[in-house]
């Protein structure tokens, strides 16, 4: 198959006007296959080549003005054509095959009711999987869909969808829209639909999830109507859509997708076990950025794919911003949780090989498969953090006014970078396009250190930066009290570079905090007086934020050799069980089990980790015994359960379906120490199979292919290896949690075989199953627990393979760099 290059895209979009496309879907003839037809009108504005793409199991005709064209002349997934100048009508009609990897029309049948679902996922390139299309974000034009669907479905689209009396489904026609935006989701859903501002909203989800999305339903409304309207506040462009759905879909890729009028989200955000309050944040969040894109991404797209960030960090940010400012409520600060879990991503990324700058130039994204590797933690963390220090430093009213120029401008259009800046600067004096160089077109992190010198009551505060960018930012100066708190004495705001340094009065302070309220994207060190009051007082900051700020610097000294791993749990220890934050809690226990147990320290220093994580469990479990911070205590039970280097506890949990004092089990509870005990060597096969009875859904099968895929003995991995690389039988969720379940690092040895038989292994999968399922084995197949020299050379040895399909090579650079890292850190 070819991907489309840049150059390509720009000479079709000077040749042709897309007007109009016509699809006809049937999803009656069987589980493998549908019909496609597809009726494009458009205008060629002078004679010449060019052609529509198309992947189809069977091209049956092709008619360009009503004269046949040779389906033989399909090459891979382009049919040419021969234009002549004027107005033309091409005519397509295909059979579709369903897929299992979440890309183009994916079919999902229930195995809790035995019920089918399909929706589509057309992002990139992915819809010539399910039609004909000039397929590229800068030809947009009007899509009416027609859907035949099998009796007891609903069929729903990008407009309001009619049943007609034979039988299909009938949408409105659209607005101008991009191909990659068009989306049907058809089964037989659980919807519940309710009416705001004038437009029909509504909520599905398959049948077998319907007690759960009706026990959340008032939260998700409330969430959508709070965030509808404060966009509405702040956009002088109003809702582009004639309605607004949101469909919770089974083995989604993504978290969600923005496509107009129709939103699909993992409908792993229905819950159907207990979550914390900051897992229904997240939820709140993702609801927040998809309805950001109708504006940012929808109503307004990108040119080309290089401008990728200009949809997801807009939206990113504005999806924190939006909860934090209508949902405050429900969730009263969603920065901490930005700070502690999003921005850590974006920091990853910026600091391995394959960082790029949040606004690529065009030629380093030459065509689709190059732009699909920028869907990462710089797009959209370090994106919107940087839209973050943006407003900080624009002002608010400024960046918002620039933003609705923007708008007004290209409404139903496409823009760039340069037009996005443009606009921004018609609103303010500041030179904004200088502002952009700085931080847009550049790669990295900055590192910020705070420097004291004076004596007396007269004291001098210089910022030392290791980096380039301009930063405006708050520096917290804190006085210990004699109770030990960590009181404010002031907060300063400072611009970086600076050009004096800033005066203080009084003692000299006992902690500076540089970028207290996390208002920009830098690393932090201290100087060696605040270093030690933040290690020994952390608990003791009054303020969250600041707290996760300091947090965030500890965990970036550890991942840069300048904070030993043990120490970083000793401190954990000391601080985390008398912390109220939650999304603290869940940042630091995910931190200290996944990257400081599982890969920072040595093998044999890793039963002291768990046992200090344990212990810190431990200690929140004490201290929720009264059933005051559920959350907290599910968040520790769930520690606990991880960290466990012995059966018997959890086992007893598992028998008796409660932990003592509460929770009582639900499936995700009952999973997760199956998963544990399977990797400890204390389940079978018997008991695995007897909880997938228990629980008979689609998360059942994961849990147990997870489980069956950790059990310890040569013939389950070798079960496990054969399901994942040897045939195509998977699903993708499916592959994920057998991937998931077979590395361990309790199993080092007993897997060692199988670390030189992954990389021809996933080149070959990649090959065979494309782009998701690649990047799929790069992140949960790949032998991340084999921290050697020799597994690090032998994984760069392959780095050269140039057969291997973008999305893999891509995400072994990445994890071949964590293994670097977590090497160096080693031997730090």
């Amino acid at each position: 198959m070819s991907v489309l290059t840049r150059d390509e895209a720009q000479t079709r979009a000077q040749l042709l006007d897309v007007h109009h496309y016509r699809v006809d879907l049937d999803l009656t003839t069987g589980d493998e296959t549908f019909q496609s037809r597809s009726v494009i009108r458009f205008t060629a504005r002078a004679a010449g080549d060019t052609f529509v793409e198309l992947k189809p199991e069977t091209l049956h005709s092709a008619l360009l003005d009503d004269e046949p064209l040779d389906v033989a002349a399909l090459d891979g997934n382009r049919l040419p054509l021969r234009l002549t100048e004027g107005e033309h009508t091409l005519r397509i009609s295909t059979t579709m095959r369903y897929s299992r990897t979440g890309e183009g029309m994916h079919r999902f049948t229930d195995p809790t009711d035995g019920e089918s679902y399909v929706y589509t996922q057309l992002f990139m390139e992915d819809v010539q999987r399910v039609f004909a299309a000039f397929d590229q974000p800068d030809l947009k034009a009007v899509f009416e869909l027609g859907v035949t669907a099998p009796e007891g479905w609903t069929v729903l689209s990008n407009g309001i969808t009619e049943q007609k009396p034979d039988g299909r489904w009938q949408a409105a026609p659209t607005p101008l829209l991009s191909t990659y935006f068009v989306c049907v989701a058809a089964g037989p859903w659980h919807t519940i639909r309710t009416e705001h501002a004038g437009l029909p909203f509504g909520i599905h989800c398959r049948r077998s999830l319907a007690a759960h999305l009706d026990a959340d339903a008032d939260e998700i409304l409330a969430v959508t109507k709070a965030c509808y309207d404060r966009y509405h506040e702040k956009f002088d462009e109003p809702y582009p859509f004639d309605s607004y759905d949101q469909a919770f879909v089974p083995e989604f890729n993504a978290g969600a997708m923005e496509n107009p009028g129709l939103v699909t989200f993992r409908d792993e955000f229905v819950f159907r076990s207990a979550v914390t309050v900051t897992e229904r944040q997240t939820r709140a969040m993702v609801i927040a950025h998809e309805m950001a894109h109708m504006w940012f991404g929808d109503l307004v797209t990108l040119r080309w794919w290089d401008d990728i960030w200009l949809n997801e960090s807009f939206a990113e940010y504005m999806g924190y911003q939006t909860v934090n400012e209508a949902c405050s409520d429900l969730f009263p600060d969603t920065w901490i949780d930005f700070g502690v879990t999003r921005k850590a991503w974006g920091y990853e990324a910026d600091q391995r090989p394959s960082t790029h700058p949040v606004a690529p130039d065009p030629e380093a994204v030459p065509d689709t498969a190059s732009a699909l590797l920028n869907f990462d933690g710089i797009s959209y963390a370090k994106g919107a953090s940087a839209l973050r220090q943006l407003v900080a430093w624009l002002g608010e009213k400024d960046f918002l006014a620039g933003i609705n120029i923007h708008f007004k401008r290209h409404k139903f259009g496409n823009a760039t970078l340069a037009d996005f800046i443009d606009n921004l600067a018609a609103a303010t004096d500041r030179d904004v396009h200088a502002w952009a160089e700085q931080w847009l077109r550049t790669t990295g992190v900055d590192t910020l250190t705070p420097r004291l010198d004076g004596e007396g009551n007269q004291w001098r505060l210089h910022v030392d930066r290791d980096g380039s960018r301009p930063h405006r930012i708050q520096a917290g100066i804190y006085d210990r009290r004699p109770d030990g708190e960590l009181a404010l004495r002031e907060r300063r705001e400072l611009d970086v570079p600076q050009e004096a340094p800033a005066e203080l009065t009084g003692p000299r302070p006992d902690l500076v905090v540089l970028n207290d309220g996390d208002l920009t994207y830098t690393k932090l060190r201290f100087d060696e007086v605040s270093e030690e009051s933040a290690l020994r007082g952390l608990s003791r900051i009054p303020d969250a934020l600041t707290r996760a700020v300091v947090w965030n610097a500890m965990r970036d000294m550890v991942r840069d050799g300048d904070l030993a791993p043990a120490d970083y749990l000793e401190f954990a220890l000391a601080h985390l069980p008398e912390e109220t934050e939650l999304a603290l809690v869940q940042g630091v226990l995910g931190f200290a089990r996944t990257q400081i147990a599982d890969r920072y320290v040595a093998e044999d220093e890793r039963p002291a980790a768990l046992a200090t994580i344990g212990e810190i469990a431990r200690a929140l479990l004490r201290r929720t015994e009264d059933g005051e911070a559920p959350g907290l205590r599910l968040t520790a039970v769930r520690a606990c359960i991880d960290s466990a280097t012995t059966p018997d506890k959890i086992a007893s949990w598992l028998d008796e379906g409660t932990v003592h004092g509460g929770p009582e089990l639900d499936p995700e509870l009952r999973w997760r120490i199956l998963a544990r005990l399977a990797v400890l060597g204390a389940t079978d096969e018997t008991v695995i199979a007897a909880e997938g009875e228990r629980d008979p859904s689609a998360t059942g099968q994961e849990g147990a292919a997870r489980c069956r895929a950790s059990l310890p003995t040569p013939e389950a991995k070798a079960a496990a290896w054969s399901a994942l690389f040897d045939s195509d039988d998977l699903s993708n969720y499916l592959f994920t949690a057998t991937a998931q379940g077979f590395w361990q690092p309790e199993q080092a040895a007993l897997v060692r075989e199988y670390v030189p038989r992954f990389y021809e292994a996933a080149v070959a999968l990649g090959d065979r199953r494309g782009p998701a399922m690649a990047e799929a084995a790069g992140r949960y197949a790949f032998p991340a627990y084999a921290i050697d020299t020799e597994s690090l050379a032998l994984g760069q040895s392959h780095l050269a393979d140039d057969t291997m399909i973008p999305a893999l090579h891509r995400k072994l650079v990445d994890q071949l760099d964590d293994l670097d890292r977590a090497l160096r850190i080693r031997t730090a």
